[in-house]
């Protein structure tokens, strides 16, 4: 009964002794076994660790890539232009021993020396975004465009060199934002105004002088073509009235007597139409010379006075022929002719006899 009453304590005291002496590593810390506040080993392994049970302490940190983000910074790059400029880091403690030793006085537990340890990164952050984009040969321009890459390179290769006083390895570090100050936006856009309207200027002005040499060269290009087209077009009415020519030269050349006689007769028929049959020319005008002219045309002749006092007497001649052959008409005969209603009117017969005599 004795013995149990001393056993049942001296296994609690040897099982809160050995639960006191083991701990656990996660994967994702590292520990560090302390003996009255000095380093004795590390343990960077997960898994389960021993420690002396009352006189050692085990202090774990975090080993994954924890973030940072910097406040503003306000950078001139060399064409004077500001800039603000937010940053953020990626990191993690490498070296606990180191991270311990400078930071170990800090705060009390762990999460208050990280929280000292990104106040320490992140003037060290400010200080290289600030000598970095500030320095020579880097303009707004330059951190604008695809370049930044580089620049946030130099920045992370800067910072990780002091980063690393600290036991803290700078993994990363990117540039989020990248804007004009408030007091200089105003100032920005009226100067970004200006250029824009110098280069719109500018290509105006190389676009109408590339309009002018176009213009000249189609109104070139126009006046060759047209003196071309007109030197065709003579030579194929040269070539065309020559062979006219020939043609007509033959023609006149087989009858030339026949050919004027032809000729003569077409512009009759172009000349003398129904609307304009009056002509009013001399008789010896040559226009009606195959009329009146002697020997001209095929075989025709002249027209002389004799020819004009035969034909006439041929005319009166017939004339006296038909008069004989018609019959002599009877006095009652006339009377019923010219009043066939029996009526003696003399005014009737003067009229027919005033009218046969006009007819004779």
């Amino acid at each position: 009964m004795k013995s149990s009453t001393f056993l049942i304590p001296a296994v609690a005291v040897a099982a809160i002794g050995v639960l006191s002496s083991i701990f656990v590593v996660d994967e994702r810390e590292n520990a560090l076994v302390l003996q009255f506040g000095q380093i004795v080993r590390t343990q960077t392994e997960p898994g389960i660790g021993f420690k002396l049970p009352l006189l050692q302490s085990v202090v774990k940190y975090d080993s994954r890539i924890l973030s940072l983000e910097t406040p503003t910074v306000q950078v001139t790059p060399s064409d004077d232009r500001r800039l603000d400029v937010d940053a953020f880091a990626r990191y993690r403690i490498n070296d606990i021993v180191r991270f311990r030793e400078r930071l170990g006085n800090a705060g009390s537990s762990p999460a208050d020396q990280i929280r000292v340890a990104e106040r320490q990164l992140g003037d060290i952050l400010t200080e290289k975004v600030r000598q970095v984009l500030g320095a020579d040969q880097v303009t707004s321009s330059t951190i604008l465009s695809d370049d930044r890459r580089g620049l946030m390179n130099r920045i992370r290769d800067a910072s990780r060199t002091e980063a690393q006083a600290f036991g803290l390895e700078v993994v990363d570090v990117r540039l989020i934002t990248t804007n004009l100050p408030e007091q200089n936006l105003a100032q920005t856009f009226a100067r970004m105004r200006a250029e824009r309207e110098q280069e719109a200027v500018d290509e105006r002005a190389r676009g109408a002088e590339a309009a002018r040499g176009i213009r000249a060269l189609a109104n070139r290009t126009a006046r060759e073509t047209v003196a071309i087209a007109r030197r065709d077009a003579q030579i194929v009415i040269g070539e065309a009235d020559a062979q006219s020519n020939a043609t007509l030269n033959a023609a006149f050349g087989a009858d030339p007597e026949f050919f004027a006689f032809y000729q003569s007769m077409l512009n009759y028929e172009s000349t003398v139409t129904g609307d304009n049959s009056t002509l009013v020319i001399t008789p010896d005008s040559p226009f009606f010379e195959y009329f009146f002219a002697p020997g001209a045309g095929s075989g025709l002749g002249a027209i002389s006075d004799q020819d004009v006092d035969a034909l006439l007497d041929d005319a009166v001649g017939d004339m006296e022929v038909q008069e004989s052959v018609v019959e002599p008409l009877n006095p009652d005969d006339l009377d019923t002719m010219t009043n066939p209603t029996g009526d003696s009117d003399t005014n009737a017969f003067e009229g027919e006899a005033d009218s046969t005599a006009v007819s004779e």
